[in-house]
């Protein structure tokens, strides 16, 4: 499959129908763009070492699986790396999960739990969505890669670990550190070498390889053959925003083959539609918005900057306080103002 960056037309021309006799392995089979190419070099230079790396891009750019040809590429790959969404996790569970708890250690605890951490001792941490921890865990997470140390919940001993950790976000840290939202010596931490995952809508070069991966293991899945995209799907195809990404990509491919009685596959157009695109707010939104906001800052003065527990912010807005703690971050609420001006 031959892609000329230079000429959007011509690359149309000469993707539109994959050839399927190609085979294809390693990442590098799977871009022919620049920015990725670009990646894929600061990615080879770091992979020996054991120095932390954080990854930073949108939604659905493919992250975890950086992540994992990172760890695959590294003296440590001949162990699993451990992977961990700190987003899924509610947050009451986040340090038991990372660090593990001792039987009784709190309600429910009814046996010992070895954390993440130490599941990864001489192997490597995928810490994804690094960006949702409160500034609580942050504190612990802080110890650990300054210390290589932690405690479980309950235990009165320290345990040594050998980690190296890899962290990502969707969220720019740096924004999160000037609103107060994230700690700075945490971040320089994680952000010894960042590494950033260009979005699918800058490398359009690589979505005709990306499809034709896709199609290789629907194929065995669907128990299918295809001979590739018919001209106009792939002219869509490439045209197209992908505000989800390469997830967003896999999903509409997917749902295509399934549809799709022919093999040359063929793509509605009704499947690439951004129906989340962003819109202007409204007068009402905007007001709704600011009212909303002046009631958390205001809970948060009478509660001294205080979230949870029965004389917290979110006890008095009657909300759960994950739920207030996410509209905190939306807005860029500083707690700890409220605080100091109560201590003024």
């Amino acid at each position: 499959m031959t892609i000329s960056a230079s000429n959007p037309d011509e690359t149309r021309a000469t993707t539109s129908a994959p050839r399927r006799s190609e085979t294809r392995s390693g990442e590098s089979a799977l871009s022919r763009s620049s920015p990725l190419q670009e990646v894929l070099v600061r990615l080879d230079r770091v992979a020996p070492m054991d120095t932390t790396v954080l990854i930073t891009g949108e939604t659905g750019t493919g992250k975890e699986w950086m992540a994992r040809t990172l760890h695959r590429r590294s003296r440590r790959g001949a162990r699993p790396l451990v992977a961990v969404n700190l987003a899924a996790i509610p947050e009451a569970l986040v340090a038991s999960e990372l660090f593990g708890h001792e039987q009784g250690a709190f309600t429910g605890a009814v046996q010992r739990r070895i954390g993440r951490f130490e599941v990864a001792d001489h192997s490597a941490l995928f810490l994804d969505e690094v960006g949702e921890l409160t500034q609580e865990m942050q504190v612990s997470l802080l110890r650990v890669v300054q210390e290589g140390e932690f405690e479980r919940l309950g235990a009165s001993q320290s345990r040594k670990v050998d980690v190296r950790l890899i962290a990502a976000t969707n969220r720019s840290l740096d924004e999160a550190v000037d609103k107060g939202l994230f700690r700075s010596d945490l971040f320089y931490r994680l952000n010894v070498f960042p590494i950033h995952l260009p979005p699918l809508r800058e490398r359009r070069e690589d979505i005709p390889l990306l499809i034709d991966f896709c199609l290789q293991r629907l194929e065995a899945r669907l128990g299918r053959r295809f001979s590739g995209v018919e001209p106009a799907s792939m002219e869509r195809l490439v045209d197209f925003s992908w505000p989800g990404n390469i997830r967003q990509l896999q999903n509409v491919i997917e749902h295509s083959a399934i549809l799709c009685d022919d093999a040359e596959l063929r793509v509605p157009a009704e499947l690439m539609v951004d129906k989340h695109a962003a819109r202007p707010a409204s007068r009402l939104d905007t007001v709704m918005q600011n009212d909303e906001q002046q009631m958390i800052e205001q809970a948060l003065k009478e509660t001294r900057g205080r979230v949870s527990g029965p004389s917290g912010a979110a006890a008095r807005l009657g909300v759960p306080a994950s739920t207030l703690e996410s509209k905190i971050r939306r807005y860029g609420i500083d707690k700890g103002r409220h605080r100091t001006a109560d201590r003024e």
